[in-house]
């Protein structure tokens, strides 16, 4: 397919083969093999104009959930989708991207206790609402129950159930606050967090013996599909808007955790993930706070600058035993440059020229597919994709080269990503890596919080902590602020787990609810006590910023690894 209203790699993945398909690492995301439909994110220009209203044969056999801003979340055939696509007001699909968590002292280091226990203070988070969207929740744990044995969650929606959606949506069964108290001690819910890793997040955040143990829970266990066991952005979009409704129909400030992320996008927050977050920012009292990924070590990323007249050669090393793989490589669309790819076995394809369409090549025992993208109207970046799909059981083992020879350059940067490192071998990575610009989707987005991990105990930088840009360093792609906004303890930290007990675990999942705490506790003194009506949204982010301590070793501050600094020393006045 060539459709320009088509992401990159919906265009690449309508035109794969069912077998391509089941191979591929990426492409078969959002896609129910059981009903031949596709799941994916649509802009639509005409949404506040009555299309909510349209019925399901005006949609040409689609089903949609609206969103918010204009989002919508459709469903159909590609076919269908296709069709769906020549609407006028339709602006832009994009397909659903997996999502993966985070994980690889806290509350003392952070110095949140003297806003707790003195200086007058006694911020507890009372009277904010913390949504954890995430992989569920053990709510039968001590740390989500009040002192009388009830519990201290409002409603969980699990989109993996079946039988009662909440209002608006298709999928899942939401359980309130009544049902989930007449559960406990009695007949439990079928509510699974098969993970742990939202139970952990939950209890950081608003536990009991977490950072803000009197705000009210809000949980949504993501949805996943088929046999996958990673959830996607669609799912993650319906979460955020279904927590919005929460917080407006209860009227409470909303603080929303995100502990997961994708490295598929140009990471300049220009997605429709990160558009959508967002645009939500500006509708309620409200703040939305995203780890910023593990990928900082993991030899996922690389940025080059070309030059006229030289050939530039990006080496990778593809492990033995990987069953698929992607590489993105992004560039301005105003630099031209042919691209070449050689096989460990020396066998080489190109120069590969800019055709409309995919283009297919077999490489040892590997097929490839490649796909050149065009700029959409939300990015002037370009996306040249390429998926390995392996003849057999593996990718072709060994050393694969990336040859760019420039024609015509601009901007001259180019920046290429593998797939997250939880997603691949030990031994698959770019042989030269920059760890820079390794922030994962959706903590690019402008308006949210990006939290990183450091170490409290020897206050040092967590490695594998996703790193932004540093400032004015690369023109593309780059955020306009430097990202991550700031570090909290992501090493180490003791935590809820699953059947009662506790657990240590390390990852920026486990640091970023310690700012989703702090900020619950300075809304708390903002909108609740009345000190600051306007303590939300962004402003939440520049006290955060301004409060943050600076970590030894480092001369530039903001940076690109730790941000404004440490975790939340909270200064109010």
């Amino acid at each position: 397919m060539n459709n320009q209203v088509l992401d990159t790699q919906l265009n690449l993945a309508f035109d794969a083969t069912l077998e391509e398909l089941e191979k591929s690492l990426d492409l078969d995301v959002g896609y129910d093999s059981q009903t031949g439909q596709w799941e994916a994110i649509v802009r639509y220009a005409g949404a506040g104009k009555g299309a909510e209203d349209r019925s399901q044969s005006e949609m040409q056999g689609l089903s949609v959930t609206w969103l918010s801003g204009g989002y919508g979340i459709i469903r159909g055939t590609k076919a269908a989708i296709d069709a769906f696509s020549e609407d006028p007001f339709v602006e832009y699909i994009e397909k659903p991207k997996r999502l993966y968590f985070a994980t690889e002292q806290g509350k003392l280091a952070s110095c949140m206790e003297p806003l707790q226990t003195g200086f007058g203070f006694s911020l507890f988070g009372k009277g904010i609402l913390i949504a954890v969207l995430d992989s569920g929740i053990d709510y039968t744990h001590p740390e989500f129950r009040n002192a009388d044995g009830s519990s201290r969650i409002l409603a969980i929606w699990d989109q993996t159930g079946n039988g009662n959606p909440p209002k608006g949506f298709t999928v899942g069964t939401e359980y309130g606050q009544e049902e989930i108290n007449e559960s406990l001690g009695s007949t439990p819910l079928p509510i699974r967090d098969l993970s742990g890793h939202g139970t952990a997040v939950a209890a950081i955040a608003a536990g009991n013996s977490g950072v803000a143990p009197q705000a009210q829970l809000l949980v949504v266990k993501l949805g996943n599909l088929a046999a996958s066991t990673f959830s996607k952005t669609t799912e993650l979009m319906m979460a955020v808007e279904y927590a919005y409704q929460k917080a407006l129909e209860v009227q409470m400030p909303l603080v929303i955790n995100l502990s997961f992320g994708t490295v598929y996008g140009p990471h300049n927050g220009t997605g429709l993930l990160e558009t959508y977050l967002d645009e939500m920012m500006g509708r309620w009292k409200s703040v939305i706070v995203v780890g910023t990924g593990n990928e900082g070590n993991a030899a996922g990323h690389v940025h080059s600058t070309l030059q006229e007249g030289t050939d530039t050669v990006i080496p990778f090393s593809v492990a033995a035993g990987e069953t698929g793989l992607n590489v993105q490589v992004w560039k301005s669309y105003t630099d031209q440059f042919d691209i070449s790819l050689q096989a460990p076995d020396g066998t080489q394809i190109g120069p590969l020229y800019e055709n409309l369409g995919p283009q297919r090549y077999r490489m040892s025992s590997t097929n490839l597919l490649i796909y050149y993208g065009k700029p959409s109207p939300f990015m002037i970046s370009q996306e040249i994709y390429f998926d390995f799909i392996p003849d057999g059981d593996y990718v072709t083992a060994g050393i694969w080269r990336l040859i760019l020879k420039p024609q015509r350059l601009a901007e001259g940067t180019v920046d290429l990503w593998l797939p997250a490192v939880g997603s691949l071998n030990p031994g698959t990575r770019f042989l030269q890596p920059i760890p820079e610009n390794t922030l994962t989707v959706p903590s690019t987005a402008r308006k949210v919080i990006s939290v990183g991990a450091y170490d409290s105990r020897s206050r040092i930088y967590a490695s594998f902590s996703g790193r932004g840009n540093p400032p004015g360093a690369y023109p593309l792609p780059a955020l306009s602020q430097v990202k991550p906004d700031l570090v909290a303890p992501g090493v180490d930290i003791q935590t809820a787990a699953v059947g009662g007990g506790y657990i240590s675990v390390t990852g920026t999942s486990f640091a970023t609810p310690f700012v989703s705490g702090a900020a619950a506790m300075l809304m708390e003194w903002g909108l609740v006590d009345g000190n600051d009506p306007y303590l939300h949204g962004e402003k939440v982010r520049a006290y955060l910023q301004r409060g943050a301590q600076r970590l030894p070793g480092y001369r530039q501050w903001p940076n690109a690894s730790v941000g404004y600094g440490e975790d939340v020393i909270i200064r109010l006045h």
